[in-house]
């Protein structure tokens, strides 16, 4: 006995979300968050192993996003789909087909710009850029952090010691985080490439990592002059 050919085959497509409790979500974000950290710190080390040898690849954006994902979203470790909204932004990122092409520029820009850039620009510039392409459905924010951390460290060739790291910083009041990355798509949309706002941002946010690593093992820092903040 034959079976019948449907007639025609309909294609669904699959719902990116495996999580859709709202408490069960953030739980699980928690835990990938320690998850992505990890890895990134795993990175630094891998490199420090290799005698600071490192090239920055998209598989590595795509790993560390997976970390960040992996059993919240379909897409983990994937490009988006289609397009995306970034919420209280001006900013309209690129179309889906020309994400991996602007993920490559990026890493070829900061492996170019390796032995003549400083740590703290080409974090800044992994910070805004891989913000500005958006190159995934969810975690794009998570990602951006821990690679620019991830280039900042390898490149000071440093296991940069001090809590709260700069993303921690960053999540804990993220109003200046939005305003560089504002500035910085203003300067861009006008054929500009500046990133003086992030870079002192990250500067700033280092210099607090690493005051509060001295204070830690016992250092104390001057007063500051009477009047200030």
């Amino acid at each position: 006995m034959s079976v019948e050919e449907p007639e025609k085959r309909d294609s669904r497509a699959l719902d990116a979300e495996l999580i859709t409790d709202p408490v069960e979500r953030a739980a699980a974000e928690a835990r990938n968050g320690l998850r992505q950290i990890d890895a990134g710190l795993g990175v630094v080390q891998t490199a420090q192993d290799r005698s600071w040898e490192f090239k920055l690849r998209p598989s590595l954006i795509l790993s560390l996003h997976r970390e960040a994902l992996s059993g919240i979203s379909m897409y983990a470790g994937n490009y988006r789909p289609g397009g995306v909204e970034i919420g209280g932004s001006r900013h309209t990122p690129p179309g889906a087909h020309l994400v991996p092409e602007h993920i490559e520029d990026m890493c070829e820009y900061v492996n170019e710009n390796w032995d003549r850039s400083t740590p703290l620009h080409l974090a800044s510039y992994i910070m805004w850029r891989l913000n500005w392409v958006h190159p995934f459905a969810d975690g794009n924010g998570r990602t951006s952090r821990v690679t620019s951390y991830v280039v900042l460290s390898i490149k000071a060739k440093s296991q940069l010691p001090g809590t709260p790291t700069i993303p921690d910083q960053i999540v804990d009041n993220r109003k200046p985080y939005f305003a560089a990355l504002d500035a910085a798509d203003a300067a861009w949309a006008n054929g500009q490439l500046d990133l003086s706002v992030m870079d002192q941002l990250l500067g700033r946010l280092l210099a607090n990592q690493l005051a509060k690593f001295y204070q830690q093992v016992g250092g104390q820092l001057p007063s500051e002059p009477a009047g200030t903040a």
